[in-house]
């Protein structure tokens, strides 16, 4: 999982919304980054499928990562998701595009 944890915070991490002109990251201690909090769940998720479209992708994500998500409600939405606050939403297709170019 190194490599793949590796791959995203040179190439996501340093565009994210949640840190500085360097990469690092800005978030608090009390917060937790989606992204890094679930890694092992999104190269399961994103690994399972072999598809051009990036909805079957974020069906799997949906199914791996979000279900089991503090902050998914019952209903299958997220106050997170819907804010635009879930690093691992927004920027998702980026993620899919570095995880599988990992070898």
């Amino acid at each position: 999982m190194d490599q793949y944890l590796k791959a995203i915070k040179e190439k996501v991490c340093t565009v994210c919304v949640d840190s500085d002109d360097t990469g690092k990251c800005l978030m608090t201690d009390d917060e937790l980054c989606a992204v890094e909090m679930n890694i092992d769940k999104i190269v399961t998720a994103i690994n399972s499928i072999q598809s051009e479209n990036y909805d079957d992708y974020y069906e799997a994500l949906h199914n791996y990562v979000c279900i089991s998500c503090k902050n998914e409600n019952t209903d299958g939405s997220c106050n997170l998701r819907n804010d635009v606050n879930c690093a691992l939403d927004r920027y998702f297709p980026h993620i899919v595009d570095v995880i599988k170019s990992v070898e």
